[in-house]
Formats: C-alpha cells, structure tokens, sequence
C-alpha cells in the first residue's frame, strides 16, 4: 500500500507524456494600419432639385349654420275703409247633418 501512490504517479507520468503533442504553429501578425491626420474639407455641393407639387388636400367640413335674422318692421297702416250703405246681413248656421247608419 505504501508504493501504491508513487506508482499511480509514475504511470500517469509515463501515459500523458506518451500522448503526441501537436506542434506550436505562430500566426504571423497582420498589420495594422493606423489613420493618419484628417484632410482638407471638401468643396460644398450643388443645391438639390426642387421637390414634386403635394396632392391636393380633402374638401373642408360645411360651415355652422348663421344666426336668425332680426324681426322686421311694422308695415304701414292700412287705409281707411268704406262706409257702409246700413244694411247688415247675418248668416244663421243650419241644423247639423246627422252621420249615416249602417
């Protein structure tokens, strides 16, 4: 039981180093490029073309219905009619008719 431990050791030892190891391959490093200090500006642009017309709008709601006129003025008196020539006439109404049997 004493060798027990060293022993593990030792084959464990001998089995990871019997294993293949792949090469160490060095990527080469690309460059990097670094911006310089910033150009001169650049002239103005011409000025753009004139937009097309819009479409013309919807019709607007009907107005609010206006206010009632005021009252108008009293018209002119009549003239003064005829005398009369004294006779009187009066109509005496007749019996009312009496409704239809059936």
């Amino acid at each position: 039981m004493k060798y027990t431990l060293p022993i593990l050791v030792l084959a464990t030892t001998l089995a990871l180093a019997a294993c293949e190891k792949p090469a160490v391959v060095v990527m080469p490093t690309t460059p990097v490029a670094v911006p310089g200090p910033a150009g001169p500006t650049g002239a103005t642009g011409g000025t753009g073309n004139t937009g097309g017309t819009g479409a013309t709008g919807a019709q607007g709601n009907d107005g609010n219905t206006g206010n009632t006129g005021n009252t108008g003025s009293t018209g002119a008196t009549g003239a003064t009619g005829k005398t009369g020539d004294g006779t009187t006439v009066v109509i005496v109404p007749g019996a009312p008719a009496s409704a239809p049997r059936n």
